[in-house]
């Protein structure tokens, strides 16, 4: 009976994510199609065939901004902001490989699975952190709380967007694209997301300044070299 309470917390919090993940799958069938584009389909087959599985699916998330997601229930997206990208030639079709290859690292180490447990967790940690620093210091231990909490959220989803960079690396490269695009795409993501300037200090974000990632693939293909 002692862990009641904190059984029943984390029930609430796996509760919470699943409804979250549910919410998010009933937007993306309403506003998604399939990606069916004459510059992109060769791509899904080379990573199909990379795979030893048939062409890759994905499809076109219809919202402007741009980005890649992995859904939970595994199914990759590219927004329609991407594309329009693509059909002003400002990105090529080899940096949008790379993305789906990226968003299929997500797929195939379970990120999505991992992020349902660090939810939980990160909600305890924050509720846990609040009532004790709230009574060392009243009306800043929610505060400070949510920072801590953020703080480990956002390192653990840097890690997540490294390892996915790391599988798709290894898959650009067996399907003989090479990480060149994945390196360019990176070089120009900041303007294509309209993000500049410093932004949030580094511990909130969740994703790596794009120079760390372009050095980390440079790195990981010294290693594979010396092999």
């Amino acid at each position: 009976m002692r862990y009641l309470p904190l059984l029943l917390l984390v029930l609430y919090l796996a509760a919470m994510w699943l409804f979250s993940a549910w919410r998010l799958k009933r937007e993306l069938n309403r506003n998604s199609t399939p990606l069916r584009h004459p510059r992109l389909t060769p791509m899904l087959e080379r990573l199909g065939r990379a795979m030893d599985l048939p062409p890759i699916q994905a499809h076109i998330y219809e919202v402007e901004p741009v980005n890649g997601l992995a859904a939970p229930d595994g199914r990759i997206f590219l927004t329609r902001g991407f594309i329009r990208k693509l059909d002003a030639c400002e990105v090529t079709a080899e940096e949008l490989a790379s993305v789906i290859a990226h968003e299929l690292g997500h797929v195939s180490l379970g990120h999505a699975r991992r992020r349902m447990i660090d939810f939980a967790g990160q909600n305890a940690i924050r509720l846990a952190l609040a009532g004790v620093v709230g009574r060392v210091l009243p009306g800043l231990g929610a505060w400070i709380a949510n920072l801590v909490a953020t703080a480990i959220a956002a390192r653990l989803s840097r890690q997540d967007e490294f390892e996915a960079d790391r599988f798709a690396s290894a898959l650009m490269i067996k399907s003989g694209l090479g990480t060149a695009p994945q390196k360019s795409l990176f070089a120009k993501l900041d303007r294509l997301t309209g993000r500049q300037g410093p932004g949030a200090p580094a511990w909130f974000l969740s994703h790596p300044p794009a120079p760390q990632r372009i050095a980390a693939i440079e790195a990981l293909e010294a290693r594979w070299q010396a092999r």
